[in-house]
């Protein structure tokens, strides 16, 4: 089973690739953690990729692919694995469709947590994080005991820029701008599911696995 979860930053794929990932016993894998972990173990890709970070800059599709790819070979992923956060654009999807192929491979299902801009917003702007320990919280879904204190550390908690409304705003125009087209890419190669990412988490996850054939 080869999925990829798609959706906007806030629509909630991160927790339910990684409950996808549980449930199926297969690799949750996200870009990030690849290019950390061969900058770690000092690869030849992660040595490149390390080199674009270093200087501020992107990097390449091309890069990113390899990793991606060299990644999927790996023997936990013989059974399958859900990638997340990648591809954002369409030349990565094509990219990894040509890799796939090469190797005798090809995506079951891109799922689309699909969630209202408007949604996300107020979603991201509830989060609050502790400024000691890191722990976080949601003012409406978790919130802490005492308001603005963590309750772990007693710490303060407070509103990440990148959980502000006008930041929220930003990132989503990109996300519309640069990710969004692969909802139709994928669509177009009849492997695109969507679930209704505004339900309780736990619903959300139940028709993720009513797609995947439970």
């Amino acid at each position: 089973m080869r999925l990829i979860m798609l959706g906007a930053p806030g629509a909630g794929k991160g927790t339910q690739a990684k409950k996808i990932a549980d449930r199926y016993q297969i690799p949750h894998i996200s870009t990030g953690d690849i290019f950390r972990a061969n900058i770690k173990n000092g690869t030849e890709l992660g040595k490149k990729a390390k080199a674009y970070m270093d200087q501020g800059a992107l990097v390449p599709d091309e890069l990113v692919v390899d990793l991606v790819a060299d990644r999927v070979k790996q023997p936990d992923c013989e059974n399958g694995y859900v990638l997340d956060g990648f591809p954002r654009t369409i030349p990565q999807a094509e990219n990894l469709d040509a890799v796939l192929t090469s190797m005798g491979q090809r995506i079951d299902y891109a799922i689309n947590v699909e969630v209202p801009d408007d949604h996300i917003v107020r979603r991201m702007s509830g989060r609050r994080a502790c400024v000691g320990c890191g722990a976080t919280y949601h003012i409406v879904h978790a919130p802490a005991a005492k308001e603005g204190i963590c309750d772990r550390c007693g710490e303060a908690l407070i509103l990440r820029d990148d959980d502000k409304p006008e930041t929220v705003s930003k990132r989503l125009a990109v996300y519309h701008e640069q990710t969004q087209p692969l909802m139709e890419y994928y669509s177009r190669k009849g492997c695109l599911a969507e679930v209704d990412g505004t339900e309780d988490m736990e619903d959300v996850f139940a028709d993720i696995c009513r797609i995947l054939g439970e």
